[in-house]
């Protein structure tokens, strides 16, 4: 009977409750009484919030017994109590300490500084700068936004083509540490094994998390292992979601290339709830549509159906004429058969991408505090590979493909974590307890290819498989912290100290499966007696033997000290032990300061050490594939490190090997010195130097052939000519200077006005090599075909010393009046190099110069809830420079003989490949409109 009574008690006094809210109105000004457009006007202790409009003005229901915080760029925060008014005028002050964005990367202060107040440099990429332009996904604004930060579309890279590469410094995708909400984010499944930057490395998929998610991003460019843990050697991305939002914010984009192609659908969505004003819950999601675009040229192959498996003349043409006789008929063929010669793709992947985050929070009684987040992302890519040329009878099946074939890799992605934690005050230390999943998985698959070593006829037509399920990898990792935290003042001479420690534990697990059978095997079919490409063409299977299920644990602690020593000088130290169960352990240091010279003018600096440990992938990855170079199959073994070819020495009469050590942790040591000013309370500038030496650096080596005595006697026992593997095999130094300007204007109530200018300059050298294997330290080979050469030959070390480009300068102006706003960026991207991996063909050896690429928005906020925005990247359609193409190449030149096309030339390009796509991609202009609706 009480409790019957009770409740419609409860419900009448909760609505009693929410009828006695007020409705607060108000306008936020300037010191000197200029309206304060875009200020957060926020319930404290509540998600209640909402923001000023063009002319300051606000209004929001609260408790007559509130308190409002206001708050706006450029000014120093007020708390503004309610007291049963419902008018309001703020009038806001100009703060030099709170000029900046505040961030929480690189420090576990209670208490956040802003940027340029920071004793490591750290970018603040703000929610609107990511949806300023039209880039879809985080690798893509990084890159425009952030000159340290680096990704490019790859293009027939296999998983690669699905999953972009990205680098910070100039370092490897696996040096830099990436965290949402300051958790450790885990790597991706893919290892990047081909020719691609990054080769060898394993990095982690930004673009699983949704732009529509995410508050802000923070780019810490600084040495942050001992903070952190292993990976942080380039610096730290911590990508902060939304937790502040109330309603519903939409987007629609759609976009194309110059070339009517890459056509991009759009649709992004964040909802903000408040929960009962003791928690939030905001989910955001994407759905992203991406068409293909293709920048191929015609095949210059010169024979597509009378010559051999790679387009070229046969031994038998050996006149001019007999050539140029063979040409026409050819070329009568081809106009008969309707082969179309841009026979090839090059150019982004066809992908869709859906994805969606989660992120919420909610407090309990007696101080307790619960946070939850969690994504799922599905993607799928449709990409090209290398055609098939009729002629290329060992990989056809011309019952089905007579004309030859284009093969396609499928690569299925998906991505789920989730994180919970609890908060709460212990002892006088904040404290935070949280457990992180996630995993990411890459299922292949192969279209419109076939197994050419099946029994072939036309009777088997229908019956021979053309498409194939070609296995998956999956990368897994559970993460537990414990951390404490306390800010304590007047601590002795200290001004302040702020206590940080805690402790991880860590569980990875790699895992490859096999393909279909008849992805992988080689199903007995011989042309002339000789047997013919196993396993599905483009991509072979995983097989049974490259099957794997490894796992490790890992055991952290650290601690983290910083203190104001005084007014003007602040220093941050940090150490941290770990224990990896399958190398063994490290502790790292690390000492950064900030002294302040004058008011404005100060000089920051670290030193440290760090490391990252061998991924799993680095370590068990193995799969054998068919490669061909120049028309001719090469079966290409990738071993794992603890295969007895490569740990083995060359003297075991059982499996003799290469005598590789096991992988071990790569140490880096940092240093850095910067430079910050700030002038006329809006005016700041940044200047950073930097030096990153790297030991035992992990790369995936060149591969080593049979041609080499040492090579044939390891392979003896194997069905492969080419093995590669990682080792511990170089130590680099990287040098560089980041460069921030910034100024930001308020012209007048109606308008504001924004400049940036930043750039980076960076060099990384190879400085020595550590072969440590006597294997290859004694071999006496001459030339290319010595294994010391072959380790990490010519081509590997330039991809990984001038892969990237050298340099980046960003400038960016943006203005707005009223309901009007134009956004201008220019951003140069810097020369990159290549090279041949053959010193004998260094005429092939071609620098790619430097070019702007120029993008430009303008924006018109229709309604209140309504914007519309138009814009074009790549504004005056900016390519690459051109590939040179061996003039051996050429088709029509009938006199340089038959064996123009022999092995020493590679035909895998033959003409088609005219751009590089490693400094900003070959899309040419793209021209978008985005419809932003906010309810």
């Amino acid at each position: 009977m009480k409790k019957s009574l009770l409740t419609p008690l409860l419900v009448v006094t909760a609505l009693a409750a929410h009828a006695q809210n007020i409705t607060v109105t108000g306008r936020v000004l300037s010191a000197t009484g200029e309206a304060q457009p875009g200020a957060t006007v926020l319930e404290r202790g509540t998600t209640n919030g909402t923001a000023t409009g063009a002319n300051g003005e606000f209004s929001l229901s609260v408790s007559p017994q509130a308190t409002l915080t206001i708050s706006a760029l450029g000014f120093a925060p007020q708390q503004v109590p309610v007291q049963g008014r419902t008018t309001l005028e703020v009038r806001l002050v100009a703060s030099a300490t709170d000029l900046g964005d505040v961030v929480v990367t690189g420090s576990r202060a209670a208490i956040g500084r802003s940027n340029v107040l920071t004793a490591s440099p750290v970018d603040v990429i703000s929610a609107r700068e990511i949806k300023a332009f039209a880039q879809t996904d985080v690798s893509q604004v990084l890159t425009y936004v952030a000159p340290s930060f680096q990704s490019s579309r790859q293009t027939i890279s296999d998983g690669t083509d699905a999953a972009d590469p990205a680098t910070l410094r100039g370092l490897g995708p696996d040096q830099v540490l990436v965290l949402v909400n300051g958790k450790r984010r885990y790597q991706q499944a893919l290892v990047n094994i081909n020719g691609t930057v990054g080769r060898g490395s394993v990095g982690t998929d930004l673009n699983v998390i949704p732009t529509a998610a995410i508050k802000r991003i923070e780019v810490l460019r600084d040495g942050a292992a001992a903070l952190y843990g292993s990976d942080a050697i380039a610096g730290v991305i911590n990508i902060q979601l939304k937790d502040d939002t109330t309603g519903v914010q939409a987007t629609g984009l759609y976009g194309q290339t110059v070339e009517s192609d890459g056509q991009t659908q759009q649709a992004d969505i964040n909802i903000g709830i408040g929960l009962n004003k003791r928690g939030f819950l905001d989910i955001g999601g994407q759905l992203l549509n991406r068409g293909y675009t293709n920048r191929s040229f015609a095949d210059t192959a010169p024979l597509i159906y009378l010559g051999d498996s790679g387009g070229n003349y046969p031994a038998s043409a050996n006149t001019e004429q007999a050539r140029r006789d063979l040409k026409a008929q050819d070329d009568a063929l081809v106009s008969q058969r309707g082969f179309d010669r841009n026979d090839i793709r090059v150019g982004q992947s066809a992908l869709r991408n859906f994805s969606g985050f989660l992120n919420g929070g909610y407090r309990l009684g007696s101080g307790y505090e619960v946070y939850l987040m969690g994504n799922a992302a599905y993607r799928t890519s449709h990409a090209a590979g290398f055609n098939r040329l009729p002629t290329a009878l060992t990989q056809i099946d011309l019952n089905i493909f007579p004309n030859g074939y284009l093969p396609f890799i499928d690569v299925t992605l998906y991505d789920q974590s989730a994180i919970v934690g609890v908060r709460k005050t212990v002892g006088g230390f904040a404290a935070d307890l949280s457990n992180t999943f996630g995993r990411n998985e890459l299922a292949y698959n192969v279209s419109g290819s076939v197994n050419a070593s099946l029994p072939q006829g036309p009777n088997l037509v229908g019956v021979n498989p053309t498409s194939f399920y070609a296995g998956r990898l999956a990368f897994l990792q559970n993460t537990t912290n414990l951390g404490f935290s306390r800010r304590f003042e007047q601590v002795g001479p200290l001004a302040t100290l702020n206590v940080a420690f805690g402790g991880e534990f860590r569980v990875d697990n790699f895992l490859i499966g096999r393909g279909e059978y008849a992805s992988y095997i080689n199903g007995g079919r011989l042309l002339n007696g000789a047997p013919t490409a196993s396993g599905s063409q483009v991509f072979p299977g995983y097989q049974p033997q490259d099957e794997v299920n490894k796992s490790r644990t890992n055991l952290a602690g650290y601690v983290d000290l910083e203190s104001d020593i005084s007014e003007r000088l602040l220093v941050h130290l940090a150490g941290r032990a770990e224990r990896y169960s399958d190398f063994g352990g490290n502790v790292s240091g690390q000492a950064s300061a900030r002294f302040s010279i004058i008011d404005g003018l100060a000089i920051r600096g670290t030193i440290g050490n760090g490391f990252r440990a061998p991924s799993l992938q680095q370590r068990y990855f193995t799969s054998t594939a068919t490669q061909f170079v120049s028309g001719n199959p090469r079966q290409v073994l990738t071993a794992n490190n603890d295969s007895p070819i490569v740990r083995n020495d060359v003297s075991n009469s059982t499996q003799p090997g290469f005598g590789v050590e096991a992988l071990r942790q790569e140490k880096s040591t940092n240093y850095s010195l910067g430079l910050t000013a700030r002038f006329l309370r809006t005016f700041t500038l940044t200047a950073d130097l930097y030096q990153i030496d790297i030991r035992d650096r992990i790369v995936l080596s060149s591969q080593f052939t049979t041609s080499n005595p040492t090579v044939a006697t390891i392979l003896r026992n194997t069905q492969v000519t080419s093995v590669q593997f990682f080792a511990n095999a170089v130590n680099t130094r990287t040098q560089g200077i980041d460069v921030v300007l910034s100024e930001r204007l308020r012209l007048n109530e109606r308008s504001n006005l924004g400049f940036t200018a930043a750039a980076n300059f960076n060099e990384t050298v190879v400085r020595s090599f550590n072969s440590s294997s006597s294997t290859i330290n004694n071999d006496q080979t001459a030339g290319t075909a010595n294994l010391q050469n072959t380790l990490f030959n010519r081509q590997q070390r330039t991809r990984l010393e001038n892969g990237n480009p050298r340099s980046k300068i960003l400038l960016t102006a943006n203005y707005s009046l009223d309901k009007f706003s134009v956004e201008a960026r220019s951003v140069r991207f810097g020369e990159v190099q290549t090279k041949d991996q053959d010193p004998v063909r260094s005429n092939l050896d071609q620098t790619f110069s430097a070019k702007w690429i120029t993008d430009l928005t303008v924006s018109y906020q229709i309604l209140k809830q309504v914007g519309l925005t138009v814009g074009v990247n790549n504004l005056f359609n900016v390519y690459p420079d051109k590939v040179i193409v061996d003039p051996r190449n050429d088709p029509n030149n009938f006199a340089v003989g038959a064996n123009s096309y022999s092995s020493s030339v590679d035909n895998s390009n033959r003409g088609r490949f005219l751009y590089n796509a490693n400094q900003f991609g070959f899309n040419g202009a793209y021209y978008f409109t985005r419809l932003s609706v906010t309810l």
